[in-house]
């Protein structure tokens, strides 16, 4: 008789169940204890973020507590609170693999009710370095704001309150886009957050700028007025609004956040089920459009024949498809136009603030053959002589100026108009071209001399473990070595500045033009036979991640 045949009487007494809670927070725990035990970097990575993010909260609570009593102590919390319910429900688009563990695609084959389901994956969110963070913020919020019993029992409610919220907000907004995420797409957007940290970085320095000009923490007042009411930030300001004897006004805020948090786990359950019993749309074999023609088309009709039109596609499709390569290139473009722009708009720059531009440009020529990653070998096997690595490196700095020259011209023309000191502008577009020029040139020779691997995993991870040195070499020895060789340019334009010559600035764009290509053809020169004899050790360095 086999087991499947025998009566359910003889069977085994059942195994006494546990809550589907308990199961997932022992998941989470023994997933981070053997993550930790993979190696002692991650470990010694892990403790120091953790210390780091404790003084860190430390700081912010000390801040907010010290806060107690000050007239604009409403203010700072419920616009504080608002921006971290932001932060949690933005986080998730940028870094789609932060949290492997708790991502619902891997829970489809299990038998597992949404509901239990969605209260285990909540609580078990709350453990990490960001929940803890979070909790600290929430805890010194309500500390500033809460004065008597009836602030204090509001506060009570108000911390899990905005916890749950904030947390339910980010795992709503990952499994509503988790298919999104976990394509190419997905990956894009997560290393151009990059590209978000960059701008809004600068965007705060100007707000913060313009608010100490404009009068204090007064003029946020209307604008905490309405997050007062929003989500999240409503169930702080519910404490603010008890400690002032407004009962109605704070069970109001207190009711926000809970709706919200009630509609969030509503809208979770639905994109759960819908994720987890839908097919996935992207597993059907897609009809591929017919293609008509050999013939070249677009820019690749506009390119010379042979190695050097082959190049240069390759590497505009890195440019437009790779997630690294585009990330690098998209941050540079945008920080390379904002740092001298607002600095222009805030009448605090200067039209030679414009050759940040060509430096953050620059840059991209460093780590050439590190881009291709373990791809390069197909490249290595082309090239058998000194004149191939020419006509390669030679292909890869057209792509670069092709790129950089238009980007520089627009953006020293856009700072000298809001300055409004066109006299500078020969200088600073001379400037530039000498700058980008010795930075093509160094970048080629760093290239050949110091390579090293980008990984593809992760949104920030641009050096694999054991080559931070030769990036190091690479990019900030490459960076002095340019400033030298665009010295001369440098002396010419402070000369014409110092001794009053400004209507000879104008030489400066010819003569910096000149200067570029002659230093930029220097640069591919050395390197080129330097590659050509170091393909071994260039294969073998950018192959390890």
């Amino acid at each position: 008789m086999s087991v499947l045949d025998a009566p359910v009487s003889a069977a085994a007494p059942a195994a006494p169940t546990t809550g589907l809670t308990p199961v997932f927070v022992r998941l989470k725990l023994t997933l981070l204890r053997n993550g930790l035990r993979q190696s002692s970097g991650r470990r010694a990575a892990f403790v120091v973020s953790l210390v780091l993010t404790l003084l860190l909260a430390a700081g912010q609570v000390l801040g907010l507590v010290l806060l107690r009593g000050n007239e604009h102590a409403g203010t700072v919390v419920v616009l504080l609170t608002g921006l971290v319910a932001l932060g949690w429900a933005v986080l998730p688009l940028f870094f789609p693999s932060g949290d492997d563990t708790l991502d619902p695609t891997r829970l489809v084959m299990l038998p597992l009710r949404p509901e239990p389901l969605i209260r285990a994956l909540l609580v078990s969110s709350m453990i990490g370095i960001g929940p803890l963070f979070t909790l600290c913020l929430v805890v010194g919020s309500v500390l500033a704001l809460a004065h008597g019993a009836g602030g204090a029992l509001f506060a009570v409610v108000a911390v899990p309150l905005a916890m749950l919220l904030c947390v339910a907000l980010s795992r709503a907004v990952a499994t509503a886009n988790v298919r999104l995420l976990n394509s190419r797409k997905g990956r894009d957007l997560a290393v151009l957050s990059g590209l978000v940290i960059a701008v809004g970085i600068q965007f705060v320095n100007f707000g913060a700028q313009r608010l100490g000009q404009a009068g204090g923490l007064s003029t946020l007042d209307p604008v905490a007025d309405v997050v007062r009411w929003l989500p999240g930030a409503s169930a702080v300001a519910s404490v603010d609004a008890a400690s002032d004897g407004s009962y109605g006004t704070a069970v109001a805020q207190l009711l926000i956040t809970a709706a919200a948090l009630a509609a969030l786990m509503r809208l979770w359950q639905r994109s759960l089920v819908k994720l987890m019993t839908a097919p996935d749309g992207s597993t059907l074999a897609a009809a591929e459009p017919e293609r008509t023609g050999s013939g070249r088309r677009g820019l690749s009709a506009l390119l010379p024949e042979g190695r050097t039109a082959t190049v240069m596609q390759r590497s505009l499709r890195y440019v437009a498809r790779d997630p690294k390569t585009k990330a690098a290139w998209v941050t540079a473009l945008a920080v390379g136009a904002i740092v001298p722009l607002l600095n222009a708009v805030q009448g605090t720059g200067s039209v030679y603030f414009a050759c940040f531009a060509a430096g953050m440009l620059g840059m991209q020529m460093y780590n050439q053959f590190g881009q291709d990653t373990s791809a390069f070998w197909m490249v290595a096997l082309t090239i058998s002589s000194t004149r191939d690595a020419y006509v390669e490196l030679r292909a890869r700095a057209f792509v670069l100026l092709l790129l950089t020259l238009p980007f520089t011209l627009v953006v020293c023309v856009a700072t000298a108009a809001l300055i409004g000191d066109w006299r500078s502008l020969p200088g600073a577009l001379g400037l530039s071209f000498a700058l980008l020029s010795a930075m093509l040139a160094t970048g080629a020779v760093a290239s050949a001399l110091f390579p090293y691997s980008i990984p593809q995993e992760g949104a920030f991870k641009n050096v694999v473990p054991g080559q931070g040195g030769l990036a190091w070499i690479s990019i900030l020895g490459g960076m002095v070595a340019a400033g030298l060789l665009a010295s001369p340019v440098i002396a010419a334009t402070v000369w014409m500045h110092l001794s009053d010559h400004h209507d000879a600035l104008w030489f400066m764009v010819p003569g910096g033009l000149a200067y570029g290509v002659l230093i930029g053809w220097a640069g591919l020169r050395i390197a080129a036979p330097r590659t050509a004899n170091r393909l071994p050790e260039i294969l073998a360095a950018v192959s390890r991640g």
